[in-house]
């Protein structure tokens, strides 16, 4: 291109009012880039900035173009050792024990216990007179002595002092019942083991056993009783003596009794004086309570109501009710010489009367009718009671009853029963 053309090209574009200085510009810059000399070339001041090339041209790296590809997107983790797992326990640093399979141990069986009660026991009078005959009290249980040596605990109501000191009154009625230590050795030999001695003769005396201030008879009949193995209660040096109660353990069952009576104001025991616990509400429930403290079972065993009847009387009525709310297990009476009711109470059964076991009241056969009373538990759980009609003979000689006075013994408890429904 000549300089005219290019001139003429350069003139033309400023000419033209269309073209800004930008374009002019950029037709400069491409005209020097090529080459070509621009000679009296006129641009207008502000249009353009002088622009120094370099002698050597800068070799040219065209920048790649980007292309963008979709493809799968695939990323290949790199190989890693997995670290230690930290593991924190709160459990101690005991070494491990192996837990083997142990087989459950089976309990032993509640032990089966059979106590055995019997009615009141005087051998004094004519039973004594045949003592001294004989010179031996054992005759006595020979036929009985089986059933009381069976059980797992015996336990009579004496009515008579044991002392050796006392004169003997010979077989006549009398109201003083004595007897001697002979008596005593004959029950351990049958097999008893515990004696409510809260009664209303236990302080009879005669002759020299009333020394002491009347109180000779009564405390020999306690050591007699005790050299024999028998544990008396019901009866004390002072009323606190009397009324603790007396614990015997079964199989491993403790079985507690209290005894209390209320019909010989001359036998009750003092604050210092020696005799047995009177029957009232009050003695009644501290002796329950203080039993219930040291025993699996309590038994209460009043001596209390009237003789000669199968019907219990309004007082007897009233301590059962007492003696079951105050927490006795089983309640078991006697004084009255015949048999007496049986009556339940909250579940709790009262055995008013048992009736005579020893003595010499021929005059009436129901006086010489009886029952021992064999109550039975499964461990210290209740479970119920047999009876077993007894006859005894003038001279003390106990029998168990043949089938006909049985059913008659039997009859008369069902009968009076039969009133407290």
């Amino acid at each position: 291109m000549d300089d005219k053309h290019l001139y003429t090209m350069i003139n033309g574009v400023s000419k033209n009012r269309h073209m800004n200085n930008a374009a002019a510009l950029l037709l400069a810059l491409w005209l020097v880039v090529s080459g070509c000399q621009l000679t009296g070339l006129s641009l207008p001041p502000t249009a353009i900035s002088p622009i120094s090339v370099p002698p050597t041209p800068i070799p040219f790296t065209p920048t790649p173009t980007l292309v963008v590809v979709s493809l799968p997107f695939i990323r290949q983790s790199a190989t890693q050792v997995s670290p230690t797992p930290l593991v924190i326990s709160t459990a101690s640093s005991a070494p491990t024990v192996a837990i083997l399979p142990v087989e459950t141990p089976t309990l032993p069986p509640a032990p089966q216990i059979t106590l055995l009660f019997t009615g009141v026991i005087v051998p004094a009078r004519c039973v004594q007179s045949a003592i001294d005959t004989r010179g031996d009290a054992n005759y006595v249980y020979d036929e009985v002595r089986g059933f009381i040596s069976d059980a797992d605990l015996a336990v009579g109501t004496l009515n008579t002092t044991l002392s050796d000191l006392s004169t003997h009154t010979g077989c006549i009625e009398t109201y003083v019942l004595v007897s001697d230590s002979r008596s005593a050795s004959a029950a351990a030999s049958a097999g008893f083991d515990v004696m409510s001695v809260a009664t209303n003769h236990i302080k009879n005396c005669a002759g020299a056993s009333c020394g002491d201030n009347y109180n000779r008879a009564f405390l020999d009949t306690l050591d007699n009783l005790r050299a024999n193995n028998i544990l008396p209660v019901g009866a004390g040096m002072n009323l606190a003596d009397a009324m603790q109660p007396v614990v015997v353990v079964v199989q491993g069952i403790r079985f507690g009794f209290v005894s209390l009576g209320m019909v010989e104001p001359m036998a009750f025991a003092g604050q210092d004086s020696p005799g047995i616990a009177e029957l009232t509400d009050e003695n009644l429930r501290a002796a329950i309570e203080a039993a219930k403290q040291v025993s699996d079972v309590v038994i209460a065993m009043p001596h209390w109501g009237p003789e000669d009847t199968s019907d219990p009387n309004s007082y007897q009525l009233h301590f059962a009710q007492v003696a079951v709310e105050a927490g006795a297990d089983v309640v078991v009476g006697n004084h009255t010489h015949v048999v007496q009711a049986i009556q339940q109470l909250n579940g709790i059964d009262v055995f008013y009367g048992l009736g005579n076991f020893v003595f010499d009241q021929t005059w009436d056969l129901a006086h010489q009718q009886g029952v021992i009373l064999l109550l039975h538990f499964n461990g210290t759980d209740y479970t119920g009671y047999d009876l077993v009609p007894t006859h005894v003979d003038g001279d003390g000689t106990v029998h168990i009853a043949g089938p006909d006075e049985e059913a008659e013994v039997l009859q008369r408890i069902e009968d009076a029963s039969e009133k407290l429904r």
